[in-house]
């Protein structure tokens, strides 16, 4: 079995103290800040030169905003695929992606001796603003959340005769279940053009399952949030430092886990969403832990 974290860090580095001592073999990681000095030997993320591709399309200096993947274990080989630009040419230890700030992506081989290896993403939907044009200030995460699946689905080829075996998690700033993001839930008029939840049509026609986490594997809001349902099986993964304030007060499930139809039959996700703060670890998001292999 080989064991899993997803979490959104909130660009804390007690969040990786914390991480190292979870027993996981691989994270995948969103808003991470650098790796402290007194973990480093306990942490091993890509090479340096791994974003080199994109230095031109960086702000001076450099906003620390892209995903990461983490190999926390020696059970496990873990390969990185450069990211490149949509127009370059791409080899087989590369991918194209059409936002730096969205997706990293590796390949997990465990040591075992009896599994097989499979593609781990981390995924962030992060903010973008309105087009100039519109006259708005708005800013939405569905747009970063289409261009992941997009770079996603360079990995989704020949599936009526290649199984695939990818497992992508990660914060979508998205709420499941319903017809827009969480920066509107409170608004008289919510989006009614559905774009938050053609996010999960579009994996489900890629072949991928909702693997959530999903209550009982995680607390569920009390009381249960006007938004969604009262059968609702969410599990709120943010509280917002700003809004809620406590764990106790999580309303939004904005973490979620997808896996390749038929893998994601031996892999079991539950959220670390207790009402302590102690469960939640220095950021306002989280923990997944994701089991692969059961």
């Amino acid at each position: 079995m080989t064991k899993v974290v997803c979490w959104n860090m909130g660009y804390n580095g007690d969040s990786w103290r914390k991480l190292v001592q979870m027993d996981a073999d691989v994270a995948l990681l969103q808003e991470p800040s650098k790796v402290p000095p007194d973990v480093a030997d306990r942490v091993e993320i890509e090479p340096p030169d791994h974003w080199s591709d994109w230095d031109s399309y960086l702000p001076k200096p450099p906003v620390h905003k892209r995903p990461r993947i983490a190999k926390l274990s020696d059970r496990v080989k873990v390969k990185w695929f450069k990211p490149v630009p949509l127009l370059e040419p791409i080899s087989k230890d590369q991918i194209a992606i059409s936002d730096v700030h969205t997706v990293a992506v590796a390949q997990v081989s465990p040591l075992d001796g009896d599994s097989q290896p499979f593609i781990v993403v981390s995924m962030y939907a992060h903010w973008k603003g309105a087009h100039p044009i519109t006259g708005r200030k708005d800013a939405q995460a569905g747009a970063s959340a289409h261009r992941i699946i997009s770079d996603l689905s360079v990995f989704v080829a020949n599936p009526d005769k290649i199984p695939h075996r990818i497992l992508a998690a990660g914060d979508l700033n998205i709420d499941c279940g319903v017809d827009c993001d969480w920066r509107f839930l409170d608004r008289n008029t919510p989006r009614s053009d559905a774009s938050c939840r053609i996010v999960w049509d579009r994996m489900k026609a890629l072949g991928f399952e909702y693997l959530g986490p999903r209550y009982p594997n995680g607390r569920r809001a009390d009381p249960t949030p006007g938004h969604l349902p009262p059968e609702t099986k969410n599990v709120p993964t943010q509280y917002g430092r700003a809004h809620q304030g406590s764990p106790e007060g999580a309303r939004l499930q904005l973490d979620h886990v997808f896996a390749s139809d038929g893998f994601h039959q031996t892999i079991e996700t539950r959220a670390l969403n207790g009402v302590e703060k102690e469960e939640w670890g220095p950021s306002d998001h989280a923990r997944l832990w994701i089991e692969v292999g059961k």
